[in-house]
């Protein structure tokens, strides 16, 4: 138990001290094409992780599905619209603008499928994530 809590603090702090890749500035070349990754965004104000995700992608998922992908391919959007507490955000185009004026993420490279998941799993309970997966 001691060593996977030592592994999961390794993971959070390489994850919070990768770069900040803020939405207002991204170009989809910033980003690799078909790099396996696990990434957090975060709010740029209180630096609150409001989604951990993972992707065989990140340039397709960050890019292309949460900045300007529709409802079904991007669960943070949908996410934001439902959140009673912003009250600004009624439908996908100001949940996009409020993702570009508001947040950025941050992702580690994880090749592994499965470690990938577990990685997502964990961040999400270390980072406190905002938003999570409803149970099926």
């Amino acid at each position: 138990m001691k060593e996977r809590m030592e592994t999961g603090k390794i993971l959070t702090d390489s994850l919070l001290h990768s770069h900040k890749y803020y939405f207002s500035e991204l170009k989809p070349s910033d980003l690799e094409n078909g790099l396996a990754a696990v990434y957090a965004i975060f709010n740029k104000g209180d630096e609150q992780a409001l989604y951990v995700g993972r992707t065989k992608n990140i340039r397709q998922r960050i890019y292309n599905n949460h900045l300007m992908g529709p409802l079904t391919n991007a669960r943070l959007k949908k996410y934001l619209i439902d959140d009673d507490t912003l009250d600004d955000i009624k439908d996908a185009e100001s949940a996009k603008k409020y993702i570009i004026d508001n947040c950025y993420f941050q992702y580690i490279a994880v090749e592994d499928i499965t470690t990938r998941g577990q990685i997502e799993g964990l961040l999400s309970y270390l980072l406190d994530v905002r938003y999570i997966y409803e149970e099926h």
